[in-house]
């Protein structure tokens, strides 16, 4: 199968790094590429602000900042997720809640959200999982309807469409996206945080760089940390987001012809392409046999394993742990509630595929006849 690594870096990125090193400045407070690839960034999700800074876990605590709980409030999100979407809950002392998912595709379950809301829920954060739009549109309304800010964690889903040709990314306060390596277009490790909210873009911004009003002097206007993107991320990054579209045509295409080829195939149920920006190939095995599913594959040299975390969140061993120092604040007494169907998917019925635009429709046809070779249990 293709290779996942450095798989559109090329003479542009190098040239890329190679301007910024000679022009012998590489931190964005004093250069120019940072602020050139927000300005890219914000023009093609038409938003106001685009804010840099050094992870998509460092973007999601941006936006964590920006809905300003406090300490003990609640922000409800998915146990399907990298914990990167939790961490920033933690960092900022408040609670992760989880909520259970839709089973079709592992995103966010709106009644399953609606059903955790509580007095001290202080936002929703919506992860667009695999590339798959969630539904965010319904998530917006309970938001709304209950006063919390809406967040969306982007990380995945690069150019993901919603109706009416709007973005993922563009219907929350604050959308959230990754340039990690193995993410659509990459620099290593990055992040960008979007909004409209002027409010909102100037909570980021000062946060990012340690709380430090630049026009002020050496004046620091609020508690932050130091999440700048480097010149050299950024300029990479501007290399590599003018790749953007054909990297996420390409995965379209390729996803679309397996889809076709796997249409009739029983024991299976395939993802719905409608927007979707095909980080990963998600599959779901009503049967439960994703795990035996995922090892045929992964015999015939196909990269495909169950379940994508080895435990939903939920269950993750951290809640068992203190999180600062010996102390528990403020999870003292906390339990993560039971996501049966998030618990379901991981443990017997997801098997994800990995994805990217280099592959061929010779690839595709490798997955499809290995795919329709597997013979389920009795």
């Amino acid at each position: 199968m293709a290779e996942s690594d450095g798989r559109t870096l090329g003479d542009e990125e190098v040239a890329a790094a190679e301007r910024v090193i000679r022009s012998g400045m590489l931190n964005s407070v004093w250069g120019t590429e940072a602020r050139a690839l927000e300005r890219e960034i914000a023009h093609v999700y038409g938003t106001r602000h685009a804010i840099t800074c050094s992870s998509g876990t460092a973007a999601l605590h941006l936006a964590v900042v920006a809905a300003a709980p406090d300490p003990g409030d609640e922000i409800i999100t998915t146990p399907i997720t990298d914990f990167g979407t939790v961490a920033p809950i933690l960092a900022q002392n408040a609670v992760p809640i989880f909520a259970d998912v839709d089973p079709s595709d592992g995103n966010l379950d709106p009644e399953a959200v609606a059903a955790r809301i509580g007095p001290r829920t202080k936002a929703i954060m919506a992860v667009h999982l695999f590339g798959a739009p969630a539904r965010i549109d319904e998530l917006r309304a309970l938001a709304d309807e209950h006063g919390l800010a809406l967040i969306e964690d982007c990380a995945q889903a690069w150019l993901t469409g919603l109706p009416g040709g709007r973005l993922a990314g563009t219907v929350g306060q604050v959308g959230c996206l990754s340039l990690q390596q193995w993410k659509h277009i990459t620099c290593g490790d990055g992040g960008v945080a979007i909004t409209d909210d002027d409010e909102l873009a100037r909570r980021m911004r000062l946060f990012s760089d340690k709380g430090w009003d630049r026009a002020a002097g050496r004046s620091h206007a609020a508690f932050g940390l130091n999440y700048r993107m480097t010149e050299l991320q950024a300029a990479v990054a501007r290399a590599q987001l003018v790749k953007l579209p054909g990297v996420v045509a390409a995965r379209r295409r390729t996803a679309v012809r397996l889809l076709e080829a796997l249409g009739d195939l029983p024991g299976i149920r395939l993802p719905r392409p409608g927007g979707h920006a095909w980080w990963l190939f998600p599959v779901v095995c009503p049967d439960g046999d994703a795990p035996e599913r995922a090892a045929h594959l992964a015999a015939a040299g196909i990269p495909a394993r169950a379940g994508y975390l080895a435990e939903p969140l939920n269950r993750a061993p951290v809640w068992d742990a203190a999180i600062y120092g010996a102390a528990r604040y403020p999870l003292d007494g906390y339990e993560p509630n039971p996501c049966p169907r998030a618990e379901e998917l991981v443990d017997r019925t997801l098997l994800v595929i990995d994805w990217n635009e280099n592959y061929t429709p010779e690839h595709v046809e490798l997955i499809a006849h290995e795919m329709s070779k597997f013979r389920a249990r009795p």
